[in-house]
């Protein structure tokens, strides 16, 4: 079975949501990957998310592979650069605690207090979130489960986009979503 090329479907009306009270801030500590930060910001387009990047980045914010990756969306997100995750909290002046992605969790993200302009804070691909960063905030840490002991994470791009459809689902993104252009 072969696939044909997609025809124009720029005309027919497609599922859309209600544009969140606040953004979400989605936050990547030390993003190691360019396809993954590319894919992320992909979803923060498509959410109306904010991207946050804090720290040591493992690729150039102009990489092709990072542009490819978010096709051409990159015009619709809202990216901000921030030396460390102090700077981050300093300049965003979050009114909640963030809330932690990570696979040291025993809370699933199903319990997370999800709120309008609510930051989901993710780590590294290879090492996760930085220890002063868990230990800052023990009570806020969530986790995505999975079945098998053998897999002990999921990528970082399916744990974003779990975690930001989840939190705008609570904060009533979707209610009276209905098709349009």
């Amino acid at each position: 079975m072969t696939c044909k090329p997609l025809a124009d479907t720029s005309h027919r009306p497609r599922l859309r949501m209600n544009p969140p009270s606040a953004p979400l801030h989605i936050v990547l500590v030390n993003p190691e990957i360019p396809q993954n930060t590319g894919n992320i910001a992909r979803i923060c387009a498509a959410t109306g998310a904010h991207l946050h990047l804090v720290g040591t980045l493992g690729f150039a914010i102009d990489d092709k592979a990072v542009r490819r990756a978010g096709l051409d969306y990159w015009h619709l997100v809202r990216v901000f650069r921030h030396d460390d995750f102090d700077a981050f909290l300093h300049d965003t002046r979050l009114s909640q605690p963030p809330l932690l992605f990570t696979t040291a969790a025993t809370t699933t993200y199903l319990q997370a207090p999800f709120h309008p302009g609510c930051a989901l804070i993710f780590g590294a691909e290879s090492c996760g979130l930085p220890d002063d960063i868990t230990a800052a905030w023990p009570a806020s840490q969530y986790g995505i489960p999975t079945l098998s002991r053998s897999v002990r994470s999921l990528n970082l791009s399916n744990a974003v986009s779990i975690a930001t459809y989840k939190a705008l689902e609570i904060t009533g993104a979707f209610h009276g979503a209905a098709l349009g252009v």
